[in-house]
Formats: C-alpha cells, structure tokens, sequence
C-alpha cells in the first residue's frame, strides 16, 4: 500500500485543457451549485441508495461505519448519475447527431440508459475484457437504440476508438469523467450522503479510476462540509491519480493490470487532477488481491455482491488510520461483477493473504515419489490444489507445477523448511515474476 497526500494549492485550481474528442460546457470545473442541480435533473431517474451501517467493518476499525449502496442503483453502478446530467443538456442538434461513449462497462450501462430515456441513439465502445454481464446489461438497458462495440484490451483502447468516431461522424461524446457535468452527476452521491447522516461523515472513502466521482464528491463536500476527510483508493495495478500528483499533471501509465475493470485507467482525467490537486487529496493504493479479500468478506458477511472496483473503498480501510468513533462512509460504487470471475477472485485473494503458493517440484521417476512428498513435506492442514507435469527432462526426475493451499499463512516458513530438507528439488515461484505468470 502506498499513500500519498497533496496538500491545498495557493489559489484557485486552474482549468483542465481540453482533451480531443471531450464535450465542455462553458464552467471549466464543477461546483456544489452545479451538484445541486444535477440532483434535481436526476429526480426520479436515479434511486437514492441506502446508506446501510456495517457492523462487521465498525467492529474492525472502532468507527461507524456506512457503506452507500451505489450497486443498488438501477444500472447497478453510480455511472447512471453522470451519463443521464450530462445528456439530458444536450441540444438538439447534439441529440440528433448521435451520442458515442467509451467504458468498461459501468458508464456504458448509464449512458445506455440514458439513450433509452432520451430516445437517442448511441455507439459504445468497451475493452474485449470487458465481462460478458456488463456487456449483455448494456444492450439490456439500451435496447435498439445502442450498439455495442468491443475493441482494444483496455478503456484506453476503447477511448481512442470513440475519439476515432466522433472525429469521423460528428457524433456527440458523452465523456465518462472526465466533463464538469459527469463530475456534478456524481457528485450528487455526496449530497445524499449528508441528507442521510444525522451529522456529516469525518471520512469519506471513494474508488478512483478517472477520478470523475471523487472529483463530484470532493467538489461538493469542500464547500458543504469542509471537515470531511476524503480518500481516494485506487488498485495498485492502475494507479493513475498517484502518479499525477507525483508528476504534477495526468500521465500516461505504460503498463495496467485490468483486473479491476472498473478503475483500470492509464492516464487520470484532466478536469479531476485539477479539483483534486487543488486540494489536500489523500490517495492509497489497494493490492488487487486485498480488493478481492474484501469482495468476498462482503458477500459471505453482509450479502454484498461488489465488483472489484466496488469494493475498493471497503478494502482500503485497512490502509488507512481513522479516528476511534470516526464517521466513515465507503462508496460500495457498483456490482456489476461476472459470476464466473469468481475463481480468479478466490485464488488472487488466497494468495494476497498467504494461503496459496506454487511451487516447481523435480520428482523422481520411481515409484512412491509423491507418497514421500505427500507424507514428509506436506503439513497435516495443507492441501494439494495442483498437480500438473511441466515436462520430464530425462528417466530419472520429472518437473511438476504443485499448487498447495496452507491452513495458515504462518505454516509457510515450515513447508519451505520441509522442502529444504527432502531430496527433491523444489523452487518457490513468487508472485509478480515472469514464470509464475507464464506458470499459473
């Protein structure tokens, strides 16, 4: 876990440039006014989530603790707040041209939406990654009027292609964070979260991935309740909004993990590096293998079904230190999660926490070579989850690929001392290196 804090700028925050492709309006950056209006366009259009208390999470951390319920939102993410206020202010003529978007899939099933309301038509542009259930939700929510395009493996991909089209046809672009009328559409989850509470919150903890909805969220509650600490949590495979306010402006990452599809972003949105930096922003980085833990202990505890991204926010908690009766609100910002994703969230969070390892084994080719494994190195709680010959290098010894789940994450130490001692030859593969991804 990283943590960076940028402290308040002397003066205003200075527009973003316009990015090419990128529908303005005249306000360079969203205000708590503009929030309040955009609550007002969304009335009826989008469901004021519950912000439900979290036991399990208060008992953990000594605060009270809220989760707003934005995977309860009727696309299942908060997206529908920024794509519905920024086209619903379209003009006609933006209307009659035709909308594009790019998204992982979150702002495509709000803008989707939005098409649906507003009888507008609509190309989308999503990753190939994107998850089959985001997918088939966007061509749900949009009907005949949206057409569903994947390309590239990332939102940068799918961002560059809508840039292409918008370009080539005229169309209008529905931007999904960055805009100042995308901004004040999220920023509208702040305003709710101060109706609901009886006293405004100490901490807010929000997802980042474009920065959109912080930018909104920190907006609104800079000038409605200047005490409010906010959070910015990002995966740590995509870590755009650190290495902004590292670098003092958006860059453009070389590399991303994709696995959070939610927030995997290369390069952070120019209007939200500029609210955010304008401000003390505090940002941590999340291991993707803890936001998995804290996806699964939110559906086996709470009953929460939250995609990577929407449980950013609640595994941040432990990278962060708060106060002993602090108010904290986690963002729970969608659950659009692929039922079939499960498997690789068991193993990353098995392996964040210790409990899963591979290892390269060279047995002899004799017979009771895997008995005397079995029996002599393997622990009385630890199991066998793969066996898979890599290849046999000659008649004598033969290389497996062993997957062992242990029953603690401190029974390591004696497997390996173990292994040490048998006559096999075994190497520890360690996560993040080129054969135990080429491996696993």
């Amino acid at each position: 876990m990283v943590r960076v804090i940028v402290s308040t700028t002397s003066g205003p925050a200075t527009a973003p440039a316009v990015p090419s492709g990128t529908a303005r309006t005249e306000s360079a950056l969203p205000t708590a006014a503009d929030v309040d209006a955009a609550a007002g366009r969304l009335r009826g259009i989008a469901t004021v989530t519950p912000l439900e208390p979290c036991d399990r999470l208060s008992a953990d951390t000594g605060a009270r603790v809220f989760l707003k319920r934005e995977d309860l939102q009727r696309v299942r993410s908060y997206k529908l707040r920024g794509a519905y206020n920024l086209m619903v202010q379209l003009t006609e003529t933006e209307r009659a041209a035709g909308i594009v978007a790019a998204s992982a899939g979150n702002h495509a099933q709000g803008v989707a939406f939005a098409c649906r309301m507003l009888g507008v038509r609509g190309r989308i542009y999503v990753p190939t990654t994107t998850p089959r259930q985001k997918r088939d939700r966007i061509a749900f929510h949009g009907g005949d009027l949206v057409q569903v395009i994947s390309v590239g493996s990332t939102f940068d991909a799918a961002a560059a292609a809508a840039a292409e089209d918008v370009a080539r046809t005229g169309a209008t672009i529905v931007p999904p964070f960055d805009d100042p009328r995308t901004a004040a559409g999220q920023g509208t989850i702040a305003a709710e979260i101060l109706d609901q509470l009886d006293t405004a919150p100490d901490v807010v903890v929000v997802p980042v991935g474009g920065g959109g909805c912080a930018a909104g969220i920190a907006t609104y509650l800079a000038e409605r309740s200047p005490h409010t600490r906010v959070v910015a949590a990002e995966p740590a495979g995509a870590a755009s909004l650190t290495a902004a306010l590292v670098a003092g402006g958006p860059v453009t990452l070389d590399e991303i993990d994709p696995f959070v599809d939610g927030a995997a972003v290369r390069r952070i949105g120019a209007l939200p590096y500029a609210v955010l930096s304008a401000r003390e922003t505090e940002v941590v980085q999340i291991d993707e293998g803890a936001i998995c833990t804290a996806m699964l202990d939110l559906y086996q505890s709470e009953g929460v079904i939250a995609e990577p991204a929407g449980a950013l926010s609640v595994a941040a908690l432990a990278a962060i230190t708060v106060p002993a009766d602090a108010t904290v609100v986690c963002l729970v910002s969608g659950g659009n999660n692929d039922v079939s994703r499960y498997g690789e969230i068991l193993e990353r969070s098995l392996v964040h926490r210790g409990l899963k390892h591979y290892f390269l084994v060279d047995f002899p080719q004799e017979p009771g070579a895997l008995r005397t494994f079995l029996d002599s190195v393997l622990g009385p709680d630890d199991d066998i989850t793969l066996f898979e010959y890599v290849k046999r290098n000659n008649r004598e010894t033969g290389a497996a690929l062993v997957g062992v789940e242990l029953g603690a994450a401190g029974a390591l130490s004696e497997l390996l001392e173990r292994m040490e001692a048998s006559p096999m030859h075994v190497e520890h593969l360690e996560p993040g290196t080129p054969a135990y991804r080429y491996l696993t």
